[in-house]
């Protein structure tokens, strides 16, 4: 190994041990979705039932088993917990950065630090690198898988087809048909715009085929084999009735993923524009032209420009939409960003340099924008606004010293190749400011891990829960810290025996009601959730308060 080769191998594993797994399990785990999927993952641990993923016993078919199977291992290794939970996203996201290292390395020499650096400081990667979810696993696979594709039709070695191939299968693993479908469609597209339309039928490769049905099938049929309503819940309505209807009420306008793929591909938003123009311009100029040998660095950005369009278009038509279905694209742009960095290094022309000034200020405020939320995160969580005076005044200067910053060094001489060192700044600065300033109140108002924790605290023995008129993201976070199904008031489901029951304070009528005729007894209230806890007698009243 050369001495630049553990250079380069000691800066990425340090960024990456910083943006994905550093304060990993510092706060807990947030919304509905992290919770329930890393409870699935303890109940089919604790069955030993790789196949049929689980919740509160019954069998839960929503998603496939990829990140089951990871939290499932991290599980054995690491002991149930929110970080184990998480780590699976975070070793995905670092698998990612480091295959856009190594296809740099070999087909874009020069500038793979900075692709991996920056893939890794993308908003939107950094964000589920911290999830437990299945959206990191869908975009590192896919990722790998479009990169592999290249790089066979590149150099021609079907090791890297049986990769793509490969990868592809892991991605219907780790959440469905949507990842071979999108490649596809991405594929297609290319071959469209490089009038080169043997390269669909080249790569239909039967050992791939192979290969893709040998990794992705056996699961898909042993679920279905004991489990027969898995092809009407997981593709009729997870996956066809999501994207054609609002069955889960996520209607968002057509125009949505515009402004969540800029702020997921923030802090380089406004280079990656540039660099997706750039060679879509030369194309069209070109485009009528019939060269003899095909421009391989031309054709590559067209292929990484398909690549960052196809989701977000496939998702836009989608009637149901959320934030993280966008990131299988967000790793196209830094890819973009990095061919366009081995072009732009230098300008040539006063005119390019005056773009590139142009295109410096702009960035620098980009980049800069996000310090003023990190800094103030805690008043975001906890009032839902921007704080005005002393607070405001200090964020807002912090991010102006680094806006400045980053547009005089990117205006000198030094010019873009000071771009990648002069960004990771203020990335580092948000990320550390998130955790060690709004830590505590992302867990208090955010999660459900302090509510649990107060709750074990009243208990002199352990009782069930039950909830009244609070958010499915409180029910499926305490379903995951007390390990047990949570049942409904309002569902009718008010369990017989003595419990604690936590409810919203508006409910306080249908909680009397629903207990009447039991002795109910308020232990305390939750002021950051804003929800109450009561201990609710057995409904023969004979058994002992706690």
């Amino acid at each position: 190994m050369t001495m630049r080769t553990r250079t380069d191998a000691l800066l990425l594993a340090g960024f990456c041990a910083f943006l994905f797994f550093y304060g990993i399990g510092q706060f807990g785990l947030i919304g509905a979705d992290e919770p329930r999927y890393a409870q699935v993952a303890r109940e089919m641990l604790e069955r030993r039932d790789w196949i049929t993923p689980v919740l509160n016993g019954r069998p839960w078919l929503e998603k496939p088993p990829l990140y089951y199977w990871q939290a499932m291992l991290a599980y054995a290794l690491l002991g149930v917990s929110d970080a184990s939970a998480r780590i699976p996203s975070a070793v995905d996201a670092t698998l990612l950065v480091i295959a856009v290292y190594f296809f740099f390395r070999r087909f874009r020499r020069g500038v793979e630090v900075d692709a991996a650096l920056m893939t890794a400081s993308c908003t939107g990667v950094i964000s589920f690198a911290r999830a437990a979810s299945m959206d990191m696993a869908l975009a590192a696979t896919f990722a790998i898988g479009l990169l592999a594709w290249w790089a066979w039709r590149e150099c021609e070695n079907r090791i890297y087809l049986a990769l793509f191939y490969v990868c592809m299968a892991l991605g219907i693993l780790a959440k469905g048909p949507v990842a071979p479908f999108l490649a596809a469609v991405v594929i297609v597209l290319f071959a469209a715009a490089t009038r080169e339309w043997r390269l669909v039928a080249r790569s239909l490769w039967f050992p791939g085929i192979f290969l893709f049905c040998a990794v992705a099938l056996p699961w898909y049929l042993a679920v279905q084999l004991k489990n027969p309503q898995f092809f009407r819940e997981f593709i009729l309505q997870h996956n066809l009735a999501r994207f054609s209807t609002d069955l889960y009420r996520h209607r968002q306008p057509f125009w949505y993923y515009l402004p969540v793929t800029a702020l997921a591909l923030m802090p380089w938003t406004i280079f990656v524009i540039a660099a997706f123009v750039e060679p879509l311009q030369t194309w069209w100029a070109e485009r009528k032209s019939s060269p003899t040998e095909p421009d391989y660095e031309l054709q590559f950005n067209l292929f990484a420009g398909c690549w960052l369009v196809v989701p977000i278009v496939f998702f836009s038509i989608s009637q149901s939409k959320l934030p993280g279905y966008i990131l299988p694209a967000i790793p196209a742009g830094a890819v973009l960003l990095a061919e366009y960095l081995r072009r732009r290094a230098e300008p040539s022309s006063k005119a390019e340099q005056a773009v590139s000034k142009w295109l410096a200020v702009l960035h620098a405020l980009v980049a800069a924008a996000p310090i003023v939320p990190a800094l103030l995160i805690v008043y975001l969580v906890t009032e839902h606004r921007l704080p005005a005076g002393r607070p405001m005044l200090l964020a807002v200067g912090v991010a102006f010293v680094v806006c400045a910053a980053i547009a005089v060094t990117l205006a000198s001489r030094l010019g873009l190749r000071m771009l990648r060192f002069i960004t990771l700044i203020p990335v580092v600065l948000a990320v550390a400011a998130v955790f060690k300033v709004g830590s505590a109140a992302i867990d208090q108002t955010l999660s459900v891990r302090p509510l649990a924790i107060e709750l074990a605290s009243v208990e002199s023995h352990r009782l069930p829960v039950a909830v009244c008129g609070v958010s499915r993201e409180l029910e499926y976070g305490l379903t995951f810290y007390r390990d047990k199904e949570i049942p409904r008031y309002e569902a009718g489901n008010v369990p017989a025996e003595e419990h604690l029951l936590v409810a919203s304070p508006k409910w306080m009528q249908d909680v009397a009601k629903q207990t009447a005729g039991r002795r109910l007894l308020l232990l305390g209230h939750y002021a950051p959730q804003d929800v109450d806890y009561y201990w609710v007698a057995a409904a023969s009243n004979k058994t002992p308060s706690p």
